[in-house]
C-alpha cells in the first residue's frame, strides 16, 4: 500500500535510556554484545553483491593506490632503511592501516591466499619501519624523530590507533601475531611516554581511545584500558593548548577540548573526531561502569540527532571545520556530511545500543548506513565521495582517490564488517537489529543456535527468520525484533500463527521455548512517506523529502530532464513504487501530479550515471 504522511524528522519523541551501575556481563554496563560478523554469512541480493564488489574491486583500488599511485607504502619502505623523502600527508599511514583492516575483515569470511600474502608483505614493511623503542610513524621517521610528540594535531596517536585496530582485526582473521606485536610495542611506547607524572597529551584527532580498548580486550592487559581512560580525562583541562608545536593554532572547541568529556552536552568541532571520541567514551564507560560518561553521551546524542543530523543520517554541515556551526544549520548544496562521519555514526550508535538495549540507536545506524555511508561509494565499488551533499548542480562526482583518502579507506574497512550490526545477544535473548538476508551462529542460555534470515529488505518489508538448528533440541529465551521508527504498521506470525508481542524500547519481544524449524514472519508496511523538516531548518522551509522504508530518495536530472529547477511536489501527488533493474536493481518511486511525473531514486545511488543535478529536498505545494 502506498500512502502519504508528514512527520518531523528532527523532532523525535524518543526517551533517552538511563544506565545504572550494575555490571550485567563481562562488558560491564553492556546489555547486548554484537554477534561478530565472522559468525554471520550474508546472502541477500542487496548486501551480498556489495561485499563481492568490495572484495574484487574496492580492495584492489585501495591496494593499487597505496602501492602504485601514491607513496603510502613507499613511506614504510623508506622508513625501514632510514633514508628517502616522505610523500603525501603526515597522517597517510592511517590509510594503509585501514585498508589492511578491510583486508582482514574480508579474509575472515572469504579466505584468499593471494590477498593474505599481500597483507603479509605490508606487515613485514610495518615491522621493519618500527623504531627500537616501539615508535612507528613514517612521517617523523623520515623528517626528524627529534620532532615527534611536540604537536598534538599531527595525528601520531590517530595513526597508532588505526594500526592497533588493523592488528587486532588481522590477528582475528588469520591468527598471525606479527602485526599484533607491532601494535603492542607501539602501545607500550605510548604508555612509557605519557601518563600521570610523565607527559600530558590531548590527541588532536581522536581514534587511539577506542583502539586501546580493543587492544585491552584482545590482550587482557588493563594498562591499555587505563591509558585510554587517562587520555579521555586529559581533555578540557588546558593541556591541548600547551603543545610545543601547535599552541597558537589550538582551537579547544574544534578539538573537543573545551571542557571535560563528562561535562559535554553539545556536539562541536570536527565531526569525525567527535564520533571517535564518543566511541572511546562508550567503550571505557562500559568497562569501567562510568555512568557519568553515559549521561554525557545521552545529552550529546540528543544534540546530534535532534538538532544537527541530516535526513540521510549524515552529520557535519560545514566545510570550514568539517563539522558543526549552530543548531539546525543544515544546508543542502553546501552540506559536508563526510562519509567517515556517517560511518562514525554507525560505530557510536552500535555502542549506545549495546549499553542500553534501546532500538532507537539502531534506527540511526540504519539511516546512516543505508543513506549517508552507502552514498560514499559507487555502485561498481571503484569510486568514492568524501563529501555527501543533499543537492548538486551537477558538478559533484565521486573520485577514484583523494589526497586525503580517509573516506575510501574507511569504506574499505566498514563494508565487510556490516555483519556486526545485524544481530546482538544478551544472556537470555537474541536481538535482530538490521534486516539483512543471512545465516548466523549465536549462543544464548548455553544453547547454540543457527538462525536463517530471508528478506528482500530494503525493497520489501517481509522478513522470515527461522531456527535452522538448536543444540539439545530446545532453547528458552527471547527473540527481540526491532520495529523501525519509520514503520507505522506491522505484524508478526510464529509458525503461521499471529502473535501480538509487547514492545520494549523499540523491540517486539517474543519470549518462548524455541526448537529447530520454528519460523518467525515479520511484515513491515513500507509506504512512501513525504517528510517535512523541523521548521527551524531554514534551508528546507517550503520543501519536502521522499522516503520509503529506511531509504531516503532523491530526484536526479537524468530522470527528470524537463524544467528540473522548477519541479514542485504537490500534496495531491499520487505515488507509485516499482522495482526496476536500473542502478543494479532499485525500487523507483514515481509521483504523478496532473500531467507531470517525477522520478525518485535512492539517495545512495545518485551520480552513478550521466552528470546532472540532484535534490533531496523538493519545493512543495499544498
Amino acid at each position: 500500500m502506498i500512502q502519504k504522511s508528514i512527520f518531523y524528522l528532527f523532532v523525535l519523541s524518543l526517551a533517552v535510556s538511563s544506565c545504572g551501575n550494575e555490571v550485567v556481563n563481562k562488558g560491564g554496563l553492556k546489555k547486548i554484545e554484537a554477534v561478530d560478523f565472522s559468525h554471520v554469512k550474508i546472502v541477500d541480493n542487496f548486501w551480498a553483491p556489495r561485499l563481492k564488489s568490495h572484495a574484487t574491486t574496492t580492495l584492489s583500488v585501495c591496494i593499487d593506490q597505496i602501492e602504485n599511485k601514491t607513496g603510502r607504502i613507499r613511506n614504510f619502505e623508506n622508513a625501514a632503511i632510514g633514508t628517502g623523502e616522505h610523500s603525501g600527508i603526515f597522517f597517510d599511514d592511517s590509510d594503509v592501516y585501514k585498508a589492511l583492516e578491510g583486508i582482514a575483515y574480508t579474509l575472515a569470511n572469504n579466505p584468499d591466499g593471494t590477498l593474505e600474502r599481500k597483507a603479509d608483505e605490508w606487515i613485514d614493511k610495518f615491522a621493519a619501519a618500527q623504531q627500537p623503542d616501539g615508535y612507528i610513524n613514517t612521517y617523523y621517521t623520515l623528517t626528524g624523530l627529534e620532532n615527534r610528540w611536540h604537536n598534538m594535531d599531527m595525528h601520531e596517536m590517530y595513526c597508532a590507533g588505526h594500526l592497533i585496530e588493523a592488528a587486532v582485526a588481522y590477528f582475528h582473521a588469520t591468527g598471525k601475531r606479527k602485526i599484533l606485536d607491532v601494535a603492542v610495542r607501539m602501545a607500550d611506547h605510548l604508555i612509557n611516554t605519557f601518563g600521570a607524572g610523565k607527559k600530558d597529551w590531548v590527541p588532536g584527532h581522536e581514534e587511539i581511545e577506542l583502539a586501546l580498548v580493543k587492544l585491552y580486550r584482545e590482550t587482557g592487559d588493563v594498562r591499555y584500558l587505563d591509558f585510554s581512560h587517562w587520555l579521555l580525562e586529559e581533555r578540557g583541562h588546558g593541556h591541548g593548548s600547551k603543545g610545543d608545536g601547535d599552541a597558537r593554532n589550538w582551537n579547544p572547541e574544534y578539538y573537543q577540548d573545551d571542557r571535560p568529556v563528562r561535562d559535554m552536552s553539545d556536539i562541536a568541532g570536527h565531526a569525525v573526531r567527535a564520533m571517535y571520541l564518543y566511541c572511546g567514551m562508550a567503550d571505557v564507560a562500559a568497562l569501567r561502569n562510568d555512568t557519568g560518561y553515559v549521561e554525557a553521551m545521552n545529552r550529546l546524542w540528543d544534540d546530534v540527532t535532534l538538532r544537527n543530523m541530516y535526513i540521510t543520517g549524515g552529520i557535519g554541515s560545514s566545510r570550514h571545520n568539517e563539522g558543526f556551526t549552530e543548531d539546525y544549520d543544515l544546508p543542502n548544496y553546501d552540506a559536508y556530511c563526510e562519509t567517515c562521519a556517517s560511518v562514525g555514526m554507525a560505530y557510536w550508535n552500535l555502542r549506545m545500543n549495546q549499553l542500553t538495549a534501546d532500538a532507537k540507536y539502531v534506527d540511526i545506524i540504519e539511516r546512516s548506513v543505508y543513506n549517508g555511508a552507502l552514498a560514499g561509494i559507487s555502485l561498481p565499488g571503484d569510486r568514492f565521495f568524501y563529501v555527501n551533499p543533499l543537492a548538486s548542480h551537477g558538478n559533484h562526482h565521486r573520485q577514484e582517490w583523494y589526497g586525503c583518502a580517509c573516506c575510501p579507506s574507511q569504506i574499505s574497512r566498514f563494508l565487510p564488517s556490516i555483519g556486526n550490526y545485524v544481530y546482538g545477544v544478551s544472556a537470555d535473548a537474541i536481538y535482530v537489529n538490521l534486516y539483512i538476508g543471512s545465516s548466523a551462529d549465536v549462543e544464548i542460555n548455553g544453547k547454540k543456535v543457527n538462525l536463517k534470515m530471508e528478506t528482500r529488505y530494503p525493497w520489501d518489508g517481509d522478513v522470515q527468520i527461522s531456527f535452522a538448528s538448536v543444540s539439545s533440541g530446545r532453547m528458552k529465551g527471547a527473540v527481540n525484533l526491532r520495529i523501525p521508527s519509520w514503520n507505522k504498521s506491522w505484524k508478526i506470525n510464529i509458525n503461521n500463527e499471529e502473535v501480538h508481542p509487547l514492545i520494549d524500547h523499540g523491540y517486539a519481544v517474543i519470549n518462548r521455548e524455541w526448537k529447530a524449524g520454528d519460523r518467525i514472519n515479520l511484515s513491515l508496511d513500507m509506504p512512501v512517506e513525504v517528510v517535512a523538516a523541523d521548521p527551524r531548518v531554514k534551508e528546507d522551509i517550503g520543501k519536502r523529502a521522499v522516503q520509503r522504508g529506511p531509504l531516503v530518495y532523491c530526484m536526479e536530472e537524468v530522470d527528470n530532464r524537463i524544467d528540473f529547477d522548477s519541479i514542485k511536489l504537490r500534496s495531491s501527488a499520487a505515488f507509485f513504487a516499482e522495482f526496476t533493474e536500473k542502478l543494479n536493481g532499485i525500487v523507483e518511486i514515481k509521483a504523478k501530479t496532473g500531467e507531470r511525473e517525477i522520478s525518485f531514486i535512492p539517495y545512495y545511488s545518485w551520480d552513478n550515471r550521466e552528470a546532472g543535478q540532484m535534490k533531496v529536498w523538493i519545493d512543495y505545494e499544498e
